[in-house]
Order: C-alpha cells, then sequence, then structure tokens
C-alpha cells in the first residue's frame, strides 16, 4: 500500500506541475521539464522546506515531515534505485541499430566532441577533488565524479547512483549530484539560450537569413510533423499486435523486464569473477542499470539479426521509458536532502562553477575546431546534453535550427549509439564511484587525463584538416 500511495502521490504532483507549467511563459520558455517541477514541489511540501519551517516558527498544524508521512519518503528514496533500470534497459530496444561505419560517417565529429566533454568533466572533478575539495574542506575525492554524473549523467544517473555512493561510504553524494543536475539543467537552458543568440549576431549559425525571425522564438517542443516511415511502421506493429490474447504494453514490458534480468546475469557474472580471480571488491560498488542498458543492446541485436522487429513497438517501450524517468525524478527530487548540500556548499557551488566553465570553454574553444561542419548547431546539442541531460541538447539544437537544414540533429542521435554505452550515464558512469573508492583519484584521473587528450588529439588532427579546408572553401 505505501508503494501504491508513493507512486500515487508522485503521479499527482506531475498533475499539478503540468498545470504550472502550461500557464507560465517563463517555465515554457526555459523548457524545464514538468517532472523537475513535480519533484521540486514535493521537496518543498517535504521535511526539508515545510517541515523545517514548522520547526523554526513552531507551527504546530504544520507537521514536522510535511504533508509526507515518513513511509512515503522513505519509499521515494528507494524507488528511483528501481526504477532506472527500466529507464536504461528501454533506450535501444525498438531502435534500428545502424553499423558502426555509418554511425561515423554521419556523427563522428560529435562523437569525439561528446566523449572529450564527458572525460574531460572527469579530469577538473577530480583535480578539483584532489587540490581543493579534499585537502580543504575533507570532502571524499569521489566527489571528482560528481560533475560527469550530475551534468552529463542528468537526474536519473544521479538517482541511480545512490546504491554506489552509500556502497563507497560517501551517501551525501547522491544528494549532491541531483543538485548538480539540477542546477545544471536550468543553467545549461539559460547559458544555451544566451550562446544561441551570440551566434546568431555573430553570423555562426549559418542557416539565419537576414532578416528571417529567430528560430527560438517560434520553435515549440510541440511541432506537428508528418508522419515519418518509422512512425508507420510503428502503427502497423500496434494494428498487428491488437488481435493478440496479451496487451502489446504488456509485452514490451517483459521486453524490458528480460534486458534487465539479462543485465543482472552480467553483473552477477562479473562479480563471480572479478571473486574467483584477483578477489577485490569493484563490480560490487557497480550499480545495475548500465548493466541493464547492455542487455537491452543484446535483445535489439538478437532482434535484428533473426529478423522478428515486429515483435517491439519502439513507441510503448518509449513511454514505459518516460514514465519510469519522470518518476525517478519526482521521487528522487521530492526525498533529495538540503541539509547534505547545505552541508556541503562550498565543494558544491566549486563543482558548479567548474563544470559549467568546462562546457562552455568545449562548445566555444573546441568545438569549431573538431567540427567541420555547422559546427554551432551540432556542437549547442552537445553542450545542452553535457549540462543536463539529453533532452537538453535536442531542445537547444531545436532553438538553433528549428527545421533541422543542418542535420544537427540526425547526427546528434547517430552519435548517442557510441555514446551512452560508455559516458552520460554508461558503463564507465556506473563503475566510476566504485573505481575511486578502490584505486583512489589520482589513477583514475591519470586515466580519464590521458582518455581526454588522446580523444581530443584524434579530432583536431583527424577532423581539423577538415575544418580548415571548409573555412578556406566559405572565404
Amino acid at each position: 500500500m505505501n508503494l501504491l500511495i508513493a507512486v500515487l502521490i508522485a503521479l499527482l504532483l506531475l498533475l499539478l506541475a503540468d498545470g504550472i507549467r502550461r500557464h507560465s511563459a517563463w517555465l515554457k520558455r526555459i523548457f524545464l521539464p514538468s517532472s523537475i517541477i513535480a519533484g521540486t514541489i514535493g521537496l518543498l511540501l517535504g521535511p526539508q522546506a515545510l517541515g523545517r519551517l514548522a520547526g523554526w516558527l513552531d507551527l504546530a498544524a504544520l507537521p514536522e515531515l510535511g504533508l509526507f508521512p515518513e513511509e512515503i519518503l522513505d519509499t521515494w528514496t528507494l524507488l528511483p534505485g528501481v526504477l532506472i533500470n527500466v529507464v536504461f534497459a528501454s533506450l535501444f530496444l525498438g531502435k534500428v541499430i545502424p553499423g558502426i561505419k555509418e554511425i561515423w560517417l554521419r556523427a563522428g565529429p560529435q562523437v569525439v566532441f561528446g566523449q572529450t566533454i564527458a572525460w574531460g568533466q572527469y579530469v577538473v572533478g577530480l583535480l578539483l577533488a584532489i587540490l581543493v575539495l579534499a585537502p580543504v574542506f575533507g570532502i571524499s575525492p569521489i566527489a571528482g565524479a560528481l560533475i560527469e554524473i550530475g551534468f552529463e549523467g542528468g537526474h536519473g544517473t544521479a538517482a541511480g547512483m545512490a546504491p554506489a555512493f552509500e556502497a563507497a561510504g560517501f551517501p551525501e553524494g547522491a544528494d549532491l549530484a541531483l543538485g548538480l543536475a539540477t542546477i545544471g539543467l536550468v543553467s545549461g537552458v539559460i547559458i544555451g539560450t544566451i550562446l544561441i543568440n551570440w551566434a546568431a549576431r555573430r553570423g555562426e549559425i549559418t542557416i539565419l537569413e537576414p532578416g528571417e525571425e529567430h528560430p527560438h522564438e517560434t520553435a515549440t517542443a510541440a511541432d506537428d510533423i508528418e508522419l515519418s516511415e518509422e512512425d508507420k511502421r510503428e502503427a502497423r506493429k500496434q494494428k498487428r499486435m491488437a488481435g493478440s490474447a496479451t496487451d502489446a504494453l504488456s509485452l514490451q514490458l517483459g521486453w524490458i523486464m528480460l534486458a534487465i534480468v539479462i543485465g543482472w546475469l552480467l553483473l552477477e557474472g562479473l562479480q563471480l569473477i572479478e571473486r574467483l580471480t584477483w578477489g577485490g571488491e569493484l563490480f560490487s560498488y557497480v550499480p545495475l542499470f548500465p548493466l541493464a542498458m547492455i542487455g537491452g543492446l543484446i535483445i535489439q541485436l538478437c532482434i535484428d539479426r533473426l529478423e522478428l522487429k515486429h515483435l517491439l513497438i519502439r513507441s510503448y517501450i518509449a513511454r514505459a521509458g518516460g514514465l519510469a524517468l519522470d518518476l525517478t525524478i519526482v521521487m528522487a527530487l521530492a526525498s533529495l536532502s538540503l541539509q547534505a548540500i547545505g552541508d556541503n556548499i562550498g565543494p558544491f557551488l566549486l563543482l558548479v562553477l567548474a563544470g559549467g566553465a568546462w562546457c562552455v570553454f568545449g562548445v566555444l574553444v573546441i568545438a569549431p575546431r573538431i567540427i567541420p561542419y555547422n559546427w554551432f548547431e551540432r556542437g549547442i546539442g552537445d553542450f545542452g546534453q553535457s549540462m543536463g541531460m539529453t533532452i537538453s541538447g535536442l531542445l537547444l539544437m531545436r532553438m538553433a535550427d528549428p527545421e533541422n537544414r543542418s542535420g544537427a540533429m540526425d547526427s546528434f542521435g547517430y552519435k548517442q549509439l557510441l555514446f551512452e554505452p560508455v559516458v552520460g550515464g554508461g558503463l564507465f558512469t556506473g563503475i566510476s564511484v566504485a573505481l575511486i573508492a578502490s584505486y583512489g583519484p589520482l589513477p583514475i584521473l591519470i586515466l580519464c587525463s590521458v582518455i581526454t587528450a588522446a580523444w581530443l588529439a584524434f579530432g583536431l588532427l583527424y577532423f581539423g584538416p577538415m575544418v580548415r579546408e571548409e573555412r578556406a572553401r566559405k572565404d
């Protein structure tokens, strides 16, 4: 019953948040998702805000836990770590997985740029942790992973990493990561909007014509578009399954659960191998969700090989993943510990400033040197993703190029297939806390620095000549 009530309250908060967002021009303008608004409302009505206000003012009419019973708050604390597995298991299910060569031809520069920014976030965070956060503030050096987990990974990843932080002896890390994700999302959209206007004035957005209305003034996230071939195929699949004795949504949830089971078996296998060989505890810190994503990818590759694509309906799978993500964000934010952020406000602000500065440096300095064509339209998407989540990148690209005439949207989508399995909530993100806890921050800093330098050097040497050739052609 506690589980049912916790989910019902979260859904009611989503309804309330959606109504507020629909009537707030400012919230629409910064593209703040309803789930984050709902989570914030839950946080304000809970023990962290309303409850403390009751204690400070000694108001007997207000409970110290706010409006939510302790059982509901405990459920909200636990559920995000479960639901995040559904989110990641659904990422690749029902999607067309193109060949590596095709992905590289379409999205190679953005793969390089995105990887450089993501690994660089570890470098910036670990340097800050080793030089300042640990010696000055006494905070765990695991804080060096917070920028990538909070900014690049977003709220879902931050919430899903809570068990890993707990196991590593840094429980406040989950709250700090969620705080970073919130700040990163809002500031990413605001800074991205400023950068889009800057690029338009400088003529860096090549699709703008003199006198043409600025894209972000008219583009909305819900513009009607003509049904694509993929949409038509999805409709045919739904019609085919309509006569089945089992509801189509139930079957799609079954595939998601199978992906999670495969991920669990992979994780158990890795832990068994570790115990039987070097006897370490690295994989005991690793959460399930990155392996669940690999499980979904394995299923999709098998489905493609066996030509059974009609069994998967991407629209249903995406809806299930979307619902799980919304609930994850609402519950994680509503149960966020403001005390943990308040106790570590100095390190928190330093991480925000350092992470934000690196992302801005990336889009303004690195992107134009390794992305040959339409560097700003493509780079602003990776900037948005590196500051918040994938949807932030899509929104910023839509603002800069509402009709996708630069092809940035397509390249961005292809890039995720070579990006998400590793960082931004992928396998390395999942084990980063475990690696720092097991081997210390310095070896991981060296590893991430080498990888960042390798990606950057490859981009400058491989795509740099293309950039210079394109500039010479324009001149």
